[in-house]
């Protein structure tokens, strides 16, 4: 079974169109393709292994790809496991012992297979060479540990509420000006459209005081709705969702005009399903801008049991202590929504770009 996937893999990727010798602009476009896949995909996955790790394993240099766990020996008469060791004395003969403690330079070991033989002092500067024993061993206490330490069920809720109530309301404000602004013909349209698109050279830093001030004014402070509708219109949307009815032709909305449906009908069973692909494409994005914002929910939120989960992972890292295998698992798990979101949704992407913009 395994032998004919791999050579259904090799078939798939040595495949040729009207070719049947391998040529160098294959070679070149694949050695290209790996290295995208590795510069892309390449983070995220030492960032899983990264998560399984100890925090004391986190600071070995080198650092190492899996997560490895310091293999123990216990023996009667010591109360903890003893740690294992490979030492290899200046004779070149090499020994696996425990360590039962150690002073500075000076180390205290014992035989596993040989418990009865005694203590040995080893001094650590006359051997040539001590390495750790170690095992391949993926801890999930950090998963557990993290969820245990800070309200992870509360903020993984408001992070939810704000994600899927910001991406509705991205969806239908800017779709609806998406179709204004594609499907009406009136004096200022373009200018307006440029107008909006022109704000995408604005930076955020730029409005984060006005915007702050202007929701302090609401009462949205300490208030989830002062994070969901500021971000609730983007120029980026609107100009990718016009881009896209622009393709969607005319004499379909007039043939629905004369047959008397309104306005809003044309909108919301006409243009709003052949815009599907679109929709899609910008709710990937909108769920991705919600999910991971940081920094407008940290100004407006000062309540912990409001904090969204990107906040709340603030809480690890402290003045002296900033604990790095819980961040690095729970950031792991922010990942699985935004997964799961674009699975389902990833076959619209190729589609909802590409068609964007065709007339």
């Amino acid at each position: 079974m395994a032998e004919q996937a791999l050579k259904g893999i090799r078939a798939f990727l040595l495949r040729r169109q009207g070719r049947k010798r391998l040529t160098a602009a294959d070679v070149v476009t694949y050695l290209y393709l790996l290295a995208g896949v590795g510069v892309m995909f390449g983070p995220v996955v030492w960032l899983v292994m990264s998560s399984f790790k100890s925090q004391a394993s986190l600071y070995n240099f080198p650092p190492t790809f899996f997560p490895y766990r310091q293999e123990t020996v216990t023996l009667p008469g010591y109360a903890e496991p003893l740690a294992l060791y490979d030492i290899t004395f200046a004779d070149g003969t090499t020994r696996r012992l425990a360590q039962v403690s150690r002073v500075g330079i000076a180390a205290r070991m014992i035989d596993p297979a040989d418990p009865e033989g005694g203590l040995l002092d080893v001094n650590l500067r006359e051997i040539q060479d001590r390495k750790p024993v170690q095992s391949v061993f993926f801890d999930t206490t950090n998963y557990s540990g993290g969820v245990e330490s800070f309200p992870f069920v509360n903020y993984l809720k408001n992070s939810v509420v704000v994600t899927v109530l910001a991406t509705l309301l991205t969806l239908l404000i800017n779709s609806m000006a998406a179709f204004g602004l594609s499907k009406y013909r009136y004096r200022g349209r373009d200018a307006i459209f440029l107008v909006m698109i022109s704000t995408l050279m604005v930076p955020i830093s730029v409005i984060l005081i006005p915007a702050f001030l202007v929701i302090t004014q609401v009462g949205w402070v300490n208030n989830l709705w002062g994070v969901i509708i500021p971000g609730a219109a983007t120029p980026t949307g609107v100009f990718l969702l016009r881009q896209y009815m622009l393709t969607l032709p005319d004499e379909l909305l007039e043939s629905a005009r004369i047959d008397g449906a309104s306005e809003w009908r044309i909108y919301w069973q006409i243009v709003l399903p052949l815009a599907a692909p679109a929709l899609a494409v910008l709710t990937i994005f909108s769920v991705m801008w919600r999910w991971n914002d940081f920094l407008w929910p940290l100004i407006v939120l000062n309540h912990s049991e409001l904090f969204t989960l990107q906040v709340g992972l603030n809480a690890f890292q402290g003045a002296l202590n900033v604990q790095w295998h819980y961040i690095l698992a729970m950031t792991v798990l922010t990942l699985l929504p935004i997964t799961i979101v674009f699975a389902l949704l990833q076959r619209y992407i190729t589609s909802g770009i590409a068609t964007t913009g065709m007339k």
